[in-house]
């Protein structure tokens, strides 16, 4: 758009009288900050400006309204909900499962779809139909398989992959049974789960069960409706999420620690800049191979540029940042705003956290955004589809209009000059190493140093950023108290570019960590908290825990383990299926921002509290982070203290004659 229609659009607005924010109370990100006054300069209305003006409905969020049928909408009083019931006679506790219920069906829904495109895509390079991809980490994928138990001595690797994708082509489409990754969950976590009924049998038979349970006039006990989101959430965190992470580890490469900048600075004037947006690192991939081509270089800079840059936002962006150290532009509530830098030539996003307000904001910047994705698509926006067996159609064209973009440039360009370095990539499999090196990759150090009182236990602190409440704040106050307190974080997600910006991931950030941990980080060389990818990698941090139990020392299940999980700023449906398969995994997991349920229920009695004493985890809420970090700490030395490790314990080095005396 050229200067002079930014100018009109601008008076205009504030005509209209387009809100202005307090930019302090809306975000911590420096970067973000001042695209939001460029952008109120502008007249461009950006998602903090629309959540500014349009509150949100109290009794919606907290679920105490149903319209689950044509004889309501029926609405329950937040502070009287058992005054009185709906139409049908659904009680607050049965409309609030119900909400619940189905948030988890779509959230699980999400993850399990992407998990199945990539076990789609690996089913076609197995079979040689994709010739653009290829399995990178062939001793991943033999890992992967000796974990469920298939007997691959001997086999090549395209017989482990073709038995592999056989076996997890159940995750989706089994119907009785028990889905495969059940076989690495703790055989005390599994005893629970065959207790409770709730080990998973096929997403989509769990998925089109919960749905239909929720339906009006089906399932009116909110404890079996709990049994059964229960259920399906797990096949979420067990299945469709754990099948996108390893198979994408498989076909691209586990990763390893990486040096990476993340923040608006990544961008570069003087070349054309391509965001890749999303969720399926398919896409990028291609994307990675379209950037590097020479021919498309070469044309970049026939059209004056000094080369190609590609940067990621939000979760696809969160796992190349991981697997190859591309630069990051910034997370969910920062993707309209780098738009207004006027130095995006092209934005293409496949699935998942797409805010359909990024059409009116490319237009008014003249950037060329791309939908790609056939589940995806956002009206007067150009679709060009991806087609993983001819990934290069997609991704060469879209470069081809970037540089085209570059060469019209029209207004200003305005690149905050923030970038902030930190290591990413710390999947399991390199913890596991990095704790025991090549030929004693263990998780003993870790088990040990919580033992013995260095390390207090660990957190997940993962999920989304929200325009209700401070962008990136909260992320970081909770994980800086956390360290302080000796408590090791993982994080995925947009989480993890929150800290990043923060500078949280340099080993250097060991120094706010309390004496324990940071004695533990100097000795590994590490930063106090580890980032694990996207927001699908959040089976990672499942797996680590079935790792820690394994080792032994700290339980005999998920639920033993001095461990807690938050999402401070979540927003999506895909983080209460998150949060409810850590919680019946056994994790204590706190949310922050709202929580849709009415406290003082039955149904918020059993989720915050009984489903613990089933064997399960539990929720916990708070808005504050130094609450949050309290209650997390508090949780933690409750499992250090059942566990009797709840004093530091010193380590003490014997000599031989004092090794004769132990007895064994």
């Amino acid at each position: 758009m050229s200067k002079e229609l930014l100018k009109a659009k601008a008076k205009d607005k504030e005509e209209k009288g387009m809100t202005k924010l307090d930019i302090r109370e809306v975000t911590t990100c420096q970067a973000t900050s001042q695209m939001i006054q460029k952008a109120e300069r502008d007249g461009v209305e950006l998602a903090f400006h629309r959540a500014a003006d349009m509150k949100p409905c109290p009794i919606g969020a907290e679920s105490a309204c149903c319209k689950h049928c044509a004889m309501g909408p029926c609405r329950l009083s937040s502070k009287d909900p058992y005054s009185k019931v709906g139409v049908c006679g659904a009680t607050i506790d049965t409309i609030q499962a119900r909400n619940f219920g189905r948030m988890v069906a779509s959230g699980c829904a999400a993850h399990t779809d992407h998990g199945m495109t990539m076990l789609d895509v690996f089913r076609e390079v197995i079979r040689g139909n994709i010739k653009d991809y290829k399995i990178k980490d062939p001793a991943k994928l033999e890992e992967v398989c000796r974990s469920i138990g298939l007997e691959v001595d001997g086999l090549e690797t395209e017989e482990m992959a073709k038995l592999l994708y056989e076996e997890l082509e159940k995750t989706y489409t089994q119907v009785e049974g028990e889905i495969p990754f059940a076989k690495r969950v703790p055989p005390k976590t599994l005893e629970t789960w065959r207790k409770l009924n709730i080990v998973p049998r096929g997403a989509m038979r769990e998925i089109m069960e919960l749905m239909h349970r929720t339906h009006m006039g089906v399932d009116q006990d909110y404890k079996n409706l709990t049994q059964q989101l229960s259920r399906t959430a797990l096949a979420d965190g067990w299945g469709g999420s754990m099948v996108a992470t390893e198979i994408s580890d498989i076909l691209f490469g586990t990763p390893t620690p990486v040096r990476a900048e993340v923040n608006m600075g990544c961008l570069k004037a003087d070349h054309v800049n391509i965001i890749v947006h999303g969720h399926e690192p398919n896409l990028f991939e291609s994307m990675l191979e379209s950037v590097t081509d020479p021919s498309l270089v070469e044309a970049a800079k026939q059209a004056g540029a000094k080369g190609i840059n590609l940067l990621g936002m939000c979760c696809s962006g969160a796992e190349m940042l991981s697997r190859h150290g591309v630069p990051h532009a910034g997370n969910f509530m920062s993707t309209e705003a780098v738009l207004v830098t006027n130095a995006v030539d092209a934005m293409a996003v496949d699935v998942q956290c797409i805010k359909q307000g990024l059409a009116k904001v490319a237009e008014c910047y003249g950037t060329k955004l791309f939908t790609t994705n056939p589940r995806c698509k956002i009206e007067g926006v150009e679709h060009v589809e991806f087609h993983e067996h001819e990934p290069r159609k997609c991704t060469d064209q879209i470069v081809i209009m970037a540089i085209a973009r570059f060469k019209n440039r029209k207004g200003p360009v305005e690149i905050p000059n923030i970038r902030n370095m930190g290591i990413h990539g710390f999947s399991h499999e390199y913890i596991n190493y990095m704790l025991g090196g090549t030929f004693r990759a263990s998780y003993v150090p870790l088990n040990d140093n919580i033992i013995n009182g260095r390390i207090r236990g660990v957190a997940g602190v993962v999920g989304c950023t929200n325009p209700r409440i401070k962008q990136d704040w909260v992320h970081v106050e909770l994980v800086k108290e956390l360290i302080k307190n000796d408590v090791l974080v993982v994080q995925t997600g947009c989480s993890q570019i929150a800290l990043a910006k923060a500078g949280l991931y340099q080993p250097e950030a060991a120094y706010l960590a309390g004496p324990g941990l940071r004695e533990v980080c100097e000795a590994v060389g590490m930063p106090p908290v580890l980032g694990l990818g996207s927001c699908v990698d959040n089976s990672r941090i499942l797996i680590a825990c079935t790792e820690m139990v394994r080792t032994g020392g700290l339980g005999d299940s998920i639920a033993d383990l001095p461990v807690a999980g938050a999402a401070p700023e979540w927003m999506s449906e895909k983080a209460i299926s998150i949060g409810q398969y850590f919680v019946a995994s056994g994790v204590y997991t706190v949310f922050g921002c709202t929580f849709p349920i009415v406290e003082g229920t039955k149904f918020y009695k059993h989720i915050f509290e009984e489903l613990e004493s089933l064997g399960c985890g539990k929720w916990g809420f708070a808005r504050d982070p130094y609450e949050m970090a309290r209650m997390m700490i508090e949780h933690i030395d409750k499992k250090r203290k059942a566990l009797g490790i709840d004093k530091a314990r010193e380590r003490v080095l014997y000599d031989m004659a004092a090794r004769r005396e132990l007895s064994f």
